[in-house]
């Protein structure tokens, strides 16, 4: 086999893995999700955006990240013990890597601390299901 016969060898494979992540995103949005962009440990100098979809399912807000390989969501946040700790506009670097509008929300969960970024009605339907906690439950800056 030949240099150039693994060049277009490489280039479908670039190709089909492009389709299937267009692919797997046009699905999730059309199953019901909302597109969110998520900073995992955002004290972190390394810590970057990724864009994704999220979706609801119970008492589980499930992200799968559009660049990700997994079929499952790359994160799940539990609505018991998620806090938002902090609301902000995107700064200018930032708004580059999320979707139009955003809101960022810096959250705390039981297991670390994270920042999402969200669109107005998004944003909107993220508070309602945090806000629909059972009762006895505090959620503090929800509203």
């Amino acid at each position: 086999m030949g240099l150039t016969e693994w060049a277009i060898l490489i280039v479908l494979l670039v190709l089909a893995l492009l389709g299937l992540f267009a692919w797997r995103q046009i699905r999730l949005v059309r199953q019901g999700g909302v597109e969110v962009a998520m900073r995992i440990r955002p004290d972190l100098a390394t810590s970057r955006w990724h864009l994704g979809v999220g979706r609801y399912r119970g008492d589980q807000f499930r992200w799968y990240r559009i660049t990700g390989v997994l079929y499952g969501p790359s994160e799940i946040l539990y609505r018991r013990g998620l806090h938002i700790v902090q609301r902000r506009k995107p700064t200018g670097s930032e708004s580059y890597a999320m979707p139009r509008g955003s809101t960022v929300l810096r959250c705390q969960s039981m297991q670390d601390e994270f920042e999402i970024a969200m669109g107005t009605d998004a944003l909107t339907g993220f508070l309602s299901w945090l806000e629909a906690a059972p009762p006895g439950s505090a959620v503090p800056w929800a509203s």
